[in-house]
């Protein structure tokens, strides 16, 4: 009882009173903060935001897959690639059972789990395309075996080809369209619809240009004649030739000896001038004569006198032109807007620049004016997808968009948590606030790439950074033959950068 009367004699606590107390602690400690962020510029070095990705990886002569964290998601056990058909989906073709011999081998299609998907179909294959400069897989379609025949599904495991062909592959370097060969003749499909473009009823089928959406040339009893786009039939398999040029409804071809410029009609716009026809641009046709280069326009007047090198139109009426095996640039008129001093050039037409090369393999890069607006140059990095270059100017890299304004590597890489940096000639990593995460000790580095690591060069190794900065793999690796160097974890970028292997 005494100790209750003790207890109960005691001032109680206010409730009310402690809760305000505590709120204007919270407050007080929070301004704090705010405050220390606006002198300091604190903050904390998040980790980038880095979509789902599986590369092939190679590792003791074997091959696996690792994802964007440099994880083994498919164990390094077969003997031949794992094929990754696209970077960003959870699916992974598997050959085995390989008899160099007889030719003949097994696939199977797994996720990273191991599990095997799309097993209500045989021999399912990726549909590889390659160009002069890069190899690719054609995206969301696989081609499958039943019965001695092979059709198209897509990942999900749809089928939007039957399987009714002989064989099935791309149409070398171009996107989007696959060759289907049936009875020893070839058609053509469109890979996202599986579309029949083309029946199988020609022995060769190729692209009227570089673009397939100006059509298609086609072979047929040794004759050629061209098919839209929209599968409709320009000219039947009646010409000799058929040149891999066209614009505006004019096409060039050859019959009996003699190349014309022909309409969609058929109709002989013009067969003297010239012995070949390169280029159409408008009315206008980049001819050869007697080996030099010249310009006529469809009525066979001559625009530019045929006594160059070589000449390659690029907009308006301009035109690059090569003289004495030295390039410059002409107009229509006759005037030359940029003398004849450079080694090389060509018109970056995406990126609406001209590249200018010079002797001692720097280049002068021009506006459209021809105005030179950056001298003395080597371009390291054209990024058409995110609108920017990355040139050496001297010793040191500075970023360009495609407007010549020059931008920090903060700019132009807006979703990265570290940003290279140089000091005394050495190499580290700064946050968005202009921290210095990494002190300036390397002797070369990379930026830091979109699945958050940095590449690092010391004493000639190399080794990776993690995305706070920290080392993940200290610099240990030799790689002075590679011609681009990035890693994924600890893995780095296969010598081949066209393959897109990663390997330790």
């Amino acid at each position: 009882m005494g100790r209750g009367r003790r207890y109960d004699d005691e001032p109680k606590l206010n409730i009310k009173k402690v809760v305000a107390t505590v709120v204007a602690m919270i407050v007080v400690i929070m301004f704090i903060i705010s405050i220390r962020k606006l002198l300091t510029g604190w903050s904390e070095n998040k980790d980038v935001n880095v979509e789902q990705a599986f590369f092939p990886a190679y590792v003791n002569e074997k091959w696996g897959v690792i994802n964007q964290n440099g994880d083994l998601v498919v164990d390094a056990i077969y003997d031949e690639m794992v094929v990754v058909p696209d970077t960003n989906k959870d699916l992974f073709i598997c050959t085995y059972d390989v008899n160099y011999e007889n030719e003949t081998y097994q696939t199977k299609v797994i996720n990273q789990t191991g599990a095997e998907i799309l097993t209500n179909y045989s021999n399912v294959q990726p549909i590889e395309n390659s160009d002069n400069s890069d190899v690719w897989y054609e995206n969301n379609v696989l081609k499958f075996e039943q019965n001695g025949k092979y059709g198209l599904i897509d990942f999900s495991g749809k089928v939007i080809l039957n399987p009714e062909y002989d064989n099935i592959y791309s149409l070398s370097g171009v996107e989007k369209n696959i060759i289907i060969e049936q009875n020893g003749l070839k058609g053509l499909v469109n890979n996202s619809m599986g579309e029949v473009i083309i029946r199988p009823e020609y022995t060769g089928i190729t692209t009227l240009t570089d673009s397939y959406e100006n059509g298609y040339i086609v072979q047929k009893n040794g004759k050629y004649g061209i098919i839209g786009a929209d599968s409709k039939v320009v000219f039947e398999p009646i010409y000799d030739e058929i040149k891999k040029v066209a614009a505006n409804g004019y096409y060039v071809v050859t019959q009996n000896g003699k190349t014309a410029l022909v309409n969609s009609s058929g109709e002989t716009k013009l067969d003297a001038g010239f012995h070949s026809i390169e280029e159409i641009n408008g009315e206008n046709m980049t001819i050869t004569l007697n080996g030099a280069y010249g310009v006529i326009n469809v009525d066979g007047t001559s625009i530019i006198n045929p006594e160059y090198q070589d000449l390659k139109y690029i907009y308006g009426t301009y035109y690059i032109a090569k003289k004495n095996n030295l390039y410059g640039i002409i107009a229509t008129t006759g005037e030359t807007v940029v003398d004849f001093t450079y080694q090389t050039m060509q018109y970056m037409k995406t990126a609406d620049f001209i590249q200018a090369d010079k002797e001692n393999y720097k280049s002068d890069l021009m506006n459209r004016n021809f105005q030179v607006v950056l001298s003395d140059v080597i371009i390291s990095e054209l990024n058409l997808e995110d609108g920017y270059l990355r040139v050496r100017e001297g010793e040191e890299y500075n970023y360009y968009n495609f407007k010549f304004e020059k931008k920090s590597n903060q700019e132009i890489l807006p979703t990265r948590t570290l940003f290279l940096v140089k000091e005394f000639g050495k190499y580290g990593y700064q946050n968005k606030n202009g921290e210095r995460i990494v002190d300036c000790i390397y002797d070369d580095a990379k930026e830091q790439n979109k699945y958050g690591y940095c590449a690092v060069k010391k004493d000639g190794k190399w080794g990776a950074l993690k995305s706070d900065g920290t080392v993940l793999m200290q610099p240990s690796v030799n790689l002075d033959e590679y011609l681009f160097v990035d890693f994924v974890g600890s893995w780095h970028l296969n010598q081949d950068i066209n393959l897109k292997v990663y390997t330790k």
